[in-house]
C-alpha cells in the first residue's frame, strides 16, 4: 500500500475556464534557439510579472488598498498556460521566487523596531503592533498573486498544477536554490489551508458510480495498477470498499484514492486481494473481521505534503466503523518502497573477503552454492531481476536474511531521526504500529524489484493511535510487534554494518 504516486496528470482534470488567452508568447526554449527569439520571451516575462505581482501597500494602507484588477491575474495564468514546456515554465517561475520575494531590508528594518520596543520595556500593545509590522513585512509579494489567482475560476486548480510544475522544475533541476524552496513552502502552506478537512468531501465508488469516476480512479491506481474492467469491478464490488477525497470546488474529481478489502483476518500477502475474485453474492457481516487499507493514491502531484492521505484513512475508519459497528481490526498492507535499492547498496559495499558482512557463514554458503559465485557479486545480479524467485531452494535461502534486513531498513534506518521508509513514516505519523512483515506478500514484477516480495502490515489499534503518533512525533519512538522487534535484533546479532 501507500504510493504517494501522481497516477493522473493534474492538466487533464484542471482545465481552466478563465478569460480569453493572450497571443502565445515566442514557443522557445530558454536554453536553445536564437538568442533575440530568447531574450524576447524573457522580457515578455518580466513584464508580464511587473504588471501581475500586485505591490505590497505599506503597513497603514494594508486593508484599503484595492485588489489588482481579475485581468491582470487571468494574464497571468494565461500567459504561464501558452508557454512551450518545462524548461520555459521553469524560468518564469524562478523570476517570479527570486525577483518577487521578501523586501529584505524591510524586514530588518521592521526586526529592529521590535528589538527597540522590547529594549525600551514598552507596553504590550506596542510590542504587539511591531511584531504585526514584521509579520507584514516578512510576506512574499508573489503570495498576493497566488492569493487573488485562487478567486478566479478554475484558479485553485491552476495552482495545483503550478505547484506540480515547481516540483518536476526542481526535480529536474531546472529551478534550485533557497528562494524556490521558499515559494513552493508558501504555495504548500496555501493549499494546506485550501484543501484543509472542512473543504473535502469523502465519495464512495461502486460499479454503479459514473463511468468518468471509475475510469479517473483506475488511471490513478500507483501501488496495484488495474489490469482491466473486470479488475475495477472487484475492486469496488463485495467486500471490497474504494473511497476518495474531493474537493467542495470540483466534486467527484478524485484527489487522493483510497482502496480497503474486508476481510476474516489480517491479510499477509497482496495476491489474496486484487487477484483472487471476492464472492459475488451479497455481503456477510459476520465474515467481515479486518478492514485491510491495501492501496492509497494521490492523484495531483501539486498537492504533495499535503496532509490529505492521513485526513483520508481517518475519515475511512469512522465509516466503516458506522457500516460494521463490531469491526475490530484494522490494518494496512503495504509495500516497502526503496528496500531493494539500498539493500544492493549495501552489497556495492560489502567486499568478498570469504564472508559476508550481512550474513551469517552458513547463510554465505548456502548462497554460494545457489548462485555459484560470490555472494555479494552474484546477489547483486540476482536481486536485481525478478527472476530470482524462480529458484525455490534460493527464495528459501533467503527468507531469513532478507526478513531481518528488512526488519532493520524499516526500523533502524532513519532520516533525521525518523523513520527512512516513506511508507513507515507516514503510517507511523499516524500512529500506527509497526506490526508484521510478510515474506513472499508481492510476487508482482514491482513487488519483486522494489521490495523483493517483502509487504508489512502497520495495524492501527485506534484506542493506542493518538498517544503512538505523539511519541513517534515528539521523541521519534517507534512503536512495533515482538516479531518486528525480534527480527531486528537477529539483524544485530548476525550482522556486522
Amino acid at each position: 500500500m501507500w504510493g504517494f504516486r501522481p497516477g493522473l496528470t493534474a492538466r487533464r482534470f484542471f482545465s481552466l475556464r478563465l478569460l480569453p488567452r493572450p497571443p502565445r508568447p515566442p514557443r522557445a526554449r530558454l536554453s536553445s534557439g536564437p538568442a533575440e527569439t530568447v531574450g524576447a520571451l524573457e522580457r515578455a516575462m518580466d513584464e508580464l510579472l511587473r504588471r501581475a505581482v500586485p505591490a505590497t501597500p505599506v503597513y497603514e494602507l494594508r486593508e484599503k488598498t484595492p485588489a489588482p484588477a481579475e485581468g491582470q491575474c487571468a494574464d497571468f495564468v494565461s500567459f504561464y498556460g501558452a508557454l512551450a514546456g518545462v524548461a520555459e515554465r521553469a524560468e518564469l517561475l524562478g523570476r517570479l521566487a527570486q525577483g518577487f520575494g521578501v523586501d529584505h531590508s524591510q524586514v530588518a528594518e521592521q526586526s529592529a523596531g521590535v528589538l527597540q520596543v522590547r529594549q525600551q520595556q514598552r507596553e504590550a500593545a506596542v510590542l504587539l503592533l511591531a511584531e504585526d509590522r514584521l509579520r507584514y513585512a516578512l510576506v512574499p509579494r508573489y503570495r498576493g498573486l497566488f492569493h487573488h489567482i485562487s478567486k478566479l475560476d478554475g484558479g485553485v486548480r491552476f495552482l495545483v498544477q503550478l505547484r506540480a510544475d515547481l516540483l518536476q522544475a526542481q526535480s529536474l533541476k531546472l529551478v534550485e536554490g533557497p528562494h524556490v524552496r521558499e515559494m513552493d513552502g508558501v504555495l504548500k502552506s496555501m493549499l494546506s489551508e485550501w484543501f484543509s478537512s472542512g473543504f473535502l468531501n469523502l465519495e464512495r465508488v461502486t460499479w454503479h458510480s459514473p463511468c468518468e469516476v471509475l475510469q479517473k480512479i483506475s488511471e490513478s491506481e500507483a501501488v496495484h495498477p488495474v489490469r482491466n474492467w473486470m479488475d475495477i469491478k472487484r475492486r469496488v464490488g463485495p467486500y471490497r470498499r474504494c473511497y476518495f477525497f474531493s474537493h467542495c470546488s470540483t466534486p467527484e474529481e478524485p484527489l487522493v484514492v483510497l482502496y480497503v478489502a474486508l476481510t476474516n483476518d489480517i491479510t499477509s500477502n497482496i495476491q489474496a486481494i486484487v487477484k483472487e475474485c471476492p464472492p459475488s453474492e451479497a455481503e456477510d457481516k459476520n465474515k467481515i473481521i479486518a478492514a485491510i487499507f491495501y492501496s492509497i493514491s494521490l492523484t495531483q502531484q501539486g498537492l504533495q505534503g499535503v496532509e490529505l492521505g492521513k485526513f483520508l484513512v481517518k475519515r475511512v475508519i469512522k465509516e466503516l466503523q458506522k457500516e460494521f459497528p463490531h469491526l475490530g481490526a484494522f490494518s494496512s498492507l503495504s509495500p516497502v518502497p526503496g528496500f531493494t535499492k539500498w539493500l544492493l547498496g549495501l552489497l556495492s559495499l560489502q567486499k568478498d573477503h570469504g564472508r559476508s558482512q550481512l550474513f551469517t557463514d552458513s547463510e554465505s554458503k548456502d548462497i554460494s552454492e545457489i548462485t555459484g559465485g560470490p555472494i555479494n557479486e552474484t546477489l547483486k545480479v540476482f536481486l536485481s531481476s525478478h527472476e530470482w524467485v524462480r529458484s525455490e531452494k534460493l527464495v528459501r535461502t533467503l527468507q531469513a536474511p532478507l526478513m531481518r534486513l528488512c526488519a532493520w531498513y524499516l526500523y533502524g534506518e532513519k532520516h533525521r531521526g525518523y523513520a527512512l521508509n516513506p511508507v513507515a513514516n507516514f503510517h507511523l505519523q499516524n500512529g500506527a504500529v509497526m506490526w508484521r512483515i510478510n515474506w513472499m506478500a508481492d510476487v508482482s514484477l514491482r513487488g519483486i524489484t522494489g521490495s523483493c516480495g517483502l509487504m508489512v502490515n502497520y495495524r492501527y489499534y485506534l484506542e493506542e493511535t493518538a498517544t503512538n503518533s505523539t511519541a513517534y512525533l515528539g521523541s521519534k519512538h517507534i512503536k512495533a510487534s515482538e516479531q518486528v522487534l525480534s527480527l531486528v535484533s537477529q539483524f544485530q546479532k548476525n550482522s556486522k554494518l
